[in-house]
C-alpha cells in the first residue's frame, strides 16, 4: 500500500494558532515540511531542506531513525498507554536508570514531565518542596537570570529572563529574582567556546543574598548556555563559582539542560563538561530525539530521600502529568538512548566542535556579522538590526534561508541560531556554511 501524496496546503491555514510564529507572514508564504530522513526535512513537493537546528534543538540523532520508529510502533502494540500515579510499567523504570546513570554524581531519581516546560516547573516545585519537608518552609524565593529561558509555565515565565515571554501576562510569581545575564559583546565578541571574561558575573548572587536574606532563597535555575536567547556560552569559572555560592548558603542549583542534555554540548549533561553537580537537572527535548514528547527533573539523592522519612502509604510528592512516563515516550527515549551509545554521538560532537566552529568564525567579516559565537554543536550570529528596528532583517533570514536555500534555522530578533543533528557531517557543515553565508549577503542592504 503506498503511502497517500502530502497536501501541500490543507486549507487557509487559519485555524492552527501557532505558537511562537509570525502567523499573518507565515500564512502569507508558508515554510511547510510534510516529511524527515536524516540531516533532511523535505517539503510536500518534495524539495530538501537541511535541518540547521535538529528541528528545535531536539532531534540528535537525525530523522526517521529506524530503532526508534520501530520500538514507538512496538510500544503502542503492546502498551499504548499506562497511569504513572499509583501503577507502572517497565520501560519507564528502565528509562529512568538509563538516564541517571547518564548523570554525574549522585543525581540519581528522575521525576518525569511530558515537556521542558513541565520539567522547569517540576524542579521548582521539588526544590520549594524539599525545604518544606526539611523544616525551612521560609526558603521559598526563586532566583533566575536575565535572558534566561525556563519553558512557558507560569513558573518558567516568571523565573525566565527573556522579556517578551513575560510582559503579557501580568505580575507573575511573587518572590522571584533575576541573576545579570553573562554577555558583554566588548569584552566577548567572537569566541570559540567559553569566554575568557565573564566568571564574575556569578558574584551578582552575593549581591541577591545580601537583598534577600539566605533564608528566604530556595534555589537558583540557570541553563548552563543560555539557548533561546541567541545561544550564549557561559564564561569559564562562572558555573563552578555560582555552585560554590549556592554551596556557602544552603541555595539548591538547578541546571536547565533541557538543550544542553543528549550531546549537545559534547557530554550526556552540560553538568558533566564543566565539573559542575548542580542539585537537579531539567531535561527533555533531545531525551527522545524529539520523536515522542517527554521532559523530566533529575534530583540528587538528598533531595529524594527528604520526601521519604513519612507513612509508607502516604504519598510523598502531590505533583504529577497525566502523561508523565508515557509508554511510547519511555520506549522512543530507550531506543534513542541506544543509538547515542552506539553510534558515540556524544563523543562525536566533542570531536567535531572544533572544526564546526572554525567553519563558523569563517561568517566573520560578512556584512552585518557584529558577532558570533560558538559552544559544542551550537552556533549563533547577531546581525546589526535593519533602520527600522529589531527582528526585520533575521525574519528575513529565515524566509530567505528556508525558501531560496533549503535550510531550517532560528532567529531571536537579528541573532540566527543553528545546531544541527549531532549526525551531521563535516562535508554537511561546509554546506550549511555555505547556505548561511549566501543568505547573510541577500539581506545585507
Amino acid at each position: 500500500m503506498t503511502a497517500a501524496a502530502p497536501i501541500a496546503s490543507p486549507n487557509d491555514l487559519e485555524a492552527f494558532w501557532m505558537p511562537f510564529t509570525a502567523n499573518r507572514s507565515f500564512k502569507r508564504n508558508p515554510r511547510m515540511v510534510a516529511r524527515a530522513e536524516g540531516m533532511f526535512y523535505y517539503t510536500p513537493d518534495n524539495k530538501p531542506v537541511m535541518d540547521g537546528t535538529a528541528g528545535l534543538w531536539c532531534c540528535n540523532a537525525g530523522h526517521a531513525r529506524e530503532p526508534i520508529i520501530q520500538a514507538i510502533q512496538a510500544q503502542a502494540r503492546d502498551l499504548d498507554y499506562a497511569p504513572s500515579f499509583q501503577y507502572g510499567h517497565p520501560k519507564v523504570f528502565a528509562a529512568a536508570a538509563r538516564i541517571a546513570a547518564l548523570a554525574p554524581g549522585d543525581l540519581d531519581h528522575v521525576f518525569f514531565a511530558g515537556s521542558g516546560s513541565e520539567a522547569a516547573d517540576s524542579a521548582l516545585k521539588i526544590a520549594l518542596a524539599y525545604w518544606n519537608v526539611t523544616g525551612k518552609a521560609a526558603k521559598t524565593r526563586l532566583i533566575g537570570r536575565e535572558r534566561g529561558y525556563h519553558g512557558v509555565g507560569f513558573g518558567g515565565i516568571s523565573v525566565g529572563g527573556m522579556s517578551n515571554n513575560r510582559k503579557f501576562f501580568g505580575s507573575l510569581l511573587s518572590g522571584v529574582d533575576h541573576l545579570a545575564h553573562t554577555y558583554d559583546r566588548e569584552k566577548q565578541a567572537f569566541s570559540k567556546g567559553e569566554p575568557d571574561y565573564g566568571a564574575h558575573f556569578a558574584d551578582d548572587l552575593e549581591r541577591i543574598v545580601a537583598l534577600h536574606d539566605a533564608s528566604t532563597i530556595a534555589a537558583v535555575i540557570v541553563e548552563p548556555m543560555a539557548g533561546s536567547t541567541g545561544a550564549l556560552p557561559p564564561p569559564k569559572g562562572y558555573l563552578q563559582r555560582l555552585r560554590e555560592i549556592c554551596d556557602k548558603h544552603g541555595i539548591l542549583l538547578i541546571f536547565d539542560e533541557v538543550i544542553t542534555g543528549f550531546g549537545r554540548l559534547g557530554f550526556a549533561f552540560a553538568a558533566e563538561r564543566y565539573g559542575v553537580i548542580p542539585d537537579m537537572i531539567t531535561f527533555a527535548k533531545g531525551v527522545t530525539s524529539g520523536t515522542v514528547p517527554m521532559g523530566g527533573v533529575i534530583v540528587r539523592k538528598h533531595i529524594y530521600e527528604a520526601f521519604m522519612g513519612g507513612p509508607d502509604n502516604v504519598i510523598e510528592l502531590f505533583h504529577g502529568y497525566t502523561y508523565s512516563g508515557h509508554p511510547l515516550a519511555a520506549a522512543a527515549s530507550l531506543a534513542a538512548l541506544d543509538i547515542y551509545r552506539e553510534e558515540g554521538l556524544f563523543e562525536r560532537a566533542r570531536a567535531m566542535e572544533g572544526a564546526f566552529a572554525d567553519a563558523v568564525m569563517s561568517l566573520k567579516g560578512e556584512p552585518n556579522v557584529v558577532d558570533i559565537r560558538t559552544l559544542g554543536l551550537v552556533g549563533a550570529i547577531d546581525l546589526a538590526p535593519r533602520a527600522e528596528g529589531p527582528g526585520k532583517r533575521g525574519y528575513e533570514v529565515i524566509e530567505r534561508a528556508f525558501h531560496e536555500e533549503g535550510l531550517m534555522i532560528r532567529t531571536a530578533a537579528d541573532t540566527i541560531a543553528f545546531s544541527p543533528p549531532l549526525i551531521i557531517t563535516e562535508s554537511q557543515v561546509d554546506e550549511l556554511i555555505g547556505k548561511l553565508r549566501r543568505t547573510i549577503r541577500a539581506v545585507a542592504n
